[in-house]
């Protein structure tokens, strides 16, 4: 009989009965400590409830004050999965894509306000997004009382204004410094957020160089028009006419006056390659500076100074206030407002420049219009010379670092240099503090499944960045630093906003006050690993040799064959992000980052921000050796939250190989993202290769296999194989769950787009040879119910030879996308390994699951069960669920719940839902907060 630790037999314990009277989780002001080992007791017990005793959640989510969700034409599935009595309803207008419920209004009204002239309050912010990972631009806000202007929406915008409740819905304008994914990536999300909100929906004016036209596009092929009439390109326009262009100056470094009202004067210089013709400038070259120009304010009136002159109070107060001169009343004189008013407030003025290249610096030291702008003593000051308070340089290290980029700082005199480039100091503080504080806590309870974030060590940035010329006072920007414009008299840097750090252990030391048992907690799970590691004990397999086991619950759920000698450098689930609809303070957007170690990546799903999420899980150089091995991104469908992280990856990985031999990346995603990413390549190269999800289907690849055994690649016009292998595919997946007659036909296969499996055959050559080299045996796409064109993924690895000769069969992965429970799906989980599933909504809300085609936690569960999967993983979580969703534990038995950053090691599978005991330790006193209240704060009016 095998030997088992006794904190083994605590981890994989049957269900044990409660040993308090008193419910765990209940809400008392201090309550007393329990003991460890009582807490997992109580806590696991069989009788049916939901996930603590959490109040409930309110029901009315962000969608629902949107009007999504309700009053919807609802249609029944009448089939059934062969092994499950449900039915499964689903929404079928959604799935055809013809529910106008949740589609952005039809005009976006740009906000009108009544402007402030005076501004009590003016200030310019740095937005840090995505400074802690360096994956994005930072972006700048210009507040006035009435007003907001943002530069720049990198990815992570609206996560980072969600945190720190930067109310989005104010902003009336949004400028480009360049137009890429690093400065752009989180438009799109925005545009959706914003057309969605109120009654009318709102929008923001966007200005962009011409390159902008390319930008607008692309994201027409999964945004509504609407959403982007306002947008507005300056500069030499390209062929494209997607936004209105302003007139091109004269010369190509003449400033372009782009906002001008009673409160800022907003130019812009466009910046391009050196000794280039505008013919020769490619998309994504052109870059900006921007100068903001406050109005000078008149001094105040000084009554004394006027009744000195011999003036009554009346009506030529106002006349001298409004810059009128006027007759004394007593003296025969005439009084000028200079006389009665103290001097004049200037204006400040504020300068953004963003230089990408030493080619740039040499156009922007050449501009001749800014030198009304240079105070030191080497230019020639007349009475136009404006004075700038402030410059904030979004330009990268290594330009700034350069001896004429220095010089040229300097001619701006006095003013404030704030550096927003990505540097050093932004590293000591995570811009996501809420999200980096509950990955601290689940690092601490369970390193294994939650480890330490990966952010890359200031001696290692400082060792590679080399010396620095300095010869012009500046600082680094940080997050929330302002620089105060008005009052006047606070002109100049405030710092009161920044974050304040917060290290590890004063994490631990909260959580330690907070609840006293969590110290128990993790050194039962510190001893628990240590002795599974000293021991070295193998749970039985399946196919066991028949030898008595005496403890009969280790026989209740039994290893797969798979698992059997499996190594930890096999493979690893990283969930990068478990939210839906829109990033939000504790979770990202959808994506999983599939690590086969020496054998490659894969990433299925890549919301925006997922780059970041890499970037804090593995640290920057860790990062960029993940995206240089990715062997092939997959996307389950169009909607923004699961692709609009896509570009910037592919430009990444295309920076980072450039000059090295490499292949161009293979996308895996539905049509509409062909669209898109074709559009907008016409803005930046992304150096992939795309293949259709349909041609990935398991009749697609049966064709694919039959043409290959009869050496025939189909690519012959002329060949038999050619004209019936489009037929023979459609017809063989018409026989299943998109059947001609069925009810769900329509979703899977539109009129008019045909799958080309002729142009498809060298993509599917280059994958196969791509999952062969991962140790991969297959990549199948498969329907599911959610919007047209939506798709599930099955990985499976190929099968090992032991070192005795015995055959080990391969694991197998299902990632469900977004979807209803549907028989498709039931089918592709059939012996899973591991399945991941979307529960969006707890099982009380399964109307407004079936109205947006999405599964409850139940669901999920059940369809694993019914599939026999031997692991399931739930994600894509509403932001009704800030921490952690509501679930009935009853038959959690196999089920975790994901969050981001939590990585599963395929070693570790039979241990994973054993870590629910100590996740309800960790959240029992969370307060239960709908954080779509946050993502308003961040919003509305």
């Amino acid at each position: 009989m095998r030997y088992v630790s006794p904190n083994l037999r605590l981890l994989f314990s049957p269900p044990l009965r409660p040993t308090l009277s008193v419910p765990l989780f209940i809400s008392k002001p201090n309550p007393k400590p329990f003991s460890f080992s009582t807490i997992l007791a109580s806590s696991s017990s069989k009788r049916p409830r939901s996930f603590s005793n959490l109040s409930r959640r309110s029901n009315s989510t962000f969608k629902d004050r949107k009007g999504g969700g309700r009053d919807m034409t609802m249609e029944e599935t009448t089939g059934q999965s062969k092994d499950s009595s449900s039915s499964f309803g689903f929404n079928k207008r959604r799935a055809e894509g013809r529910d106008k419920s949740d589609r952005p209004k039809k005009n976006p009204q740009l906000k009108e306000r009544k402007l402030n002239p005076t501004n009590t309050i003016a200030y310019v912010q740095i937005l840090g997004t995505g400074m802690d990972t360096q994956d994005t631009s930072p972006s700048v806000l210009l507040f006035f009382d009435k007003q907001r202007f943002i530069f720049n929406a990198g990815e992570g915008l609206q996560r980072f204004c969600t945190e720190h409740k930067v109310k989005l819905s104010k902003i009336d304008h949004i400028f480009l410094s360049r137009v890429c994914s690093e400065t752009a990536g989180g438009l799109s999300g925005l545009l959706l957020t914003l057309a969605g909100m109120g009654e009318e929906g709102y929008s923001v004016k966007i200005w962009g160089p011409s390159d902008l036209n390319f930008l607008v596009g692309a994201m027409k092929s999964f945004i509504p028009h609407a959403t982007m009439v306002h947008t507005q390109s300056f500069g030499q326009s390209p062929i494209s006419d997607a936004a209105e262009n302003v007139t091109a100056p004269i010369k190509a470094s003449d400033p372009i006056v782009l906002v001008k009202d009673e409160v800022v004067k907003i130019s812009a210089i466009l910046l391009q390659p050196h000794c280039l013709e505008q013919s020769q400038i490619k998309p994504g070259e052109m870059s900006v500076l921007y100068i903001c120009e406050l109005p000078e304010l008149m001094g105040k009136f000084d009554p004394k100074r006027a009744a000195a002159l011999g003036l009554k109070a009346g009506p030529k107060y106002s006349e001298l206030q409004h810059g009128k001169s006027v007759k004394s009343d007593r003296l025969d004189i005439m009084v000028h407002p200079a006389d009665v008013m103290d001097p004049p407030v200037p204006g400040p003025i504020v300068i953004l420049v963003d230089c990408p290249t030493e080619s740039h610096l040499q156009e922007l030291l050449s501009i001749e219009c800014l030198n009304g702008y240079y105070t030191d003593v080497s230019s020639h000051l007349t009475e136009s010379t404006k004075m700038v308070n402030c410059v904030i340089h979004l330009s990268p290290a290594s330009v700034v670092s350069s001896p004429n980029y220095q010089k040229w700082m300097k001619k701006f005199g006095s003013a404030q240099h704030i550096m927003a480039g990505h540097g050093k100091k932004t590293l000591e503080v995570p811009i996501l503090k809420s999200s980096a504080r509950v990955t601290s806590r689940l690092n601490y309870l369970w390193p294994q499944f939650f480890p330490a974030p990966g952010f890359l060590s200031l001696q290692h940035l400082s060792s590679s960045e080399g010396p620095t010329l300095k010869i012009c006072e500046s600082i680094p920007a940080e997050n929330l630093l302002k620089f105060t414009l008005r009052p006047y008299a606070q002109l100049g840097l405030d710092r009161s906003h920044i974050p304040t750090p917060m290290g590890q252990s004063q994490v631990i030391d909260e959580l330690h006050l907070e609840i006293p048992e969590i110290a128990d907690a993790a050194q039962h799970v510190r001893e628990f690993w240590q002795e599974l590691k000293e021991s070295r004990e193998v749970l039985p397999t399946s196919n066991d040799n028949g030898v008595m086991i005496e403890e009969p619950w280790l026989t209740e759920d039994t290893l797969p064959g798979c698992l059997e000698n499996i190594r930890r450098d096999d493979l690893e689930i990283v969930l990068l992000g478990t939210g839906s609809s829109q990033p939000s303070k504790y979770r990202n957007v959808s994506s999983v980052y599939i690590n086969l170690f020496s054998k490659g990546s894969l990433l299925l799903d890549c919301g925006e921000g997922t780059l970041g999420q890499l970037k804090r899980r593995y640290g920057v150089d860790g990062a960029d050796k993940a995206i240089r091995n990715l062997k092939c991104v997959w996307i389950s469908h169009i909607h923004a939250d699961h692709h609009t992280g896509l570009a910037r990856v592919l430009a990444l990985r295309r920076d980072l190989l450039k000059g090295v031999p490499h292949e161009p990346l293979l996308v895996i995603g539905p049509r509409q993202l062909k669209r898109y990413l074709d559009a907008y390549q016409r803005l930046e190269d992304l150096d992939m290769q795309f293949l259709d999800c349909r041609s990935t289907t398991k009749a697609s690849w049966d064709t694919f296999v039959r043409d290959g055994a009869s050496n025939n690649d189909g690519s012959s016009p002329q060949s038999p194989r050619h004209s019936n292998a489009k037929n023979e595919s459609m017809q063989e997946v018409n026989q299943t769950l998109f059947a001609k007659g069925s009810r769900m036909q329509s979703y899977l296969r539109q009129p008019g787009s045909p799958v080309d499996h002729s142009a498809a055959y060298p993509f599917l050559k280059s994958l196969k040879k791509m999952l062969g080299e991962a140790g991969l045996e297959a990549l199948i796409s498969f329907p599911v119910v959610h919007c047209p064109q939506a798709f599930g993924i099955v990985l499976e690895a190929a099968e090992r030879v032991s070192s005795v000769g015995k055959v080990i069969p391969g694991w197998k992965i299902v990632y469900s996308g977004d979807t209803r429970p549907c028989p498709e799906l039931v089918d592709a989980c059939r012996g899973a390994t591991v399945l991941i599933h979307e529960a969006t909504f707890e099982d009380g809300l399964v109307d407004e699951a079936i109205a947006r085609n999405h599964s409850t936690t139940k669901e999920a569960i059940e369809v694993g069960n019914s599939a026999g999967a031997y692991r399931i993983v739930l994600t894509h979580f509403s932001q009704r669920y800030p921490k952690i969703p509501v679930f009935d534990e009853t038959h959690m038995h196999k089920t975790c719940i994901a969050f981001d950053m939590m990585s599963i090691n395929i070693a570790d599978l039979p241990v994973l839902p054993k870590v629910l005991p100590y996740l309800k330790l960790l959240f029992r006193n969370e307060v239960a907060v709908d954080e779509s209240d946050d993502i308003l704060d961040a919003l509305v009016l």
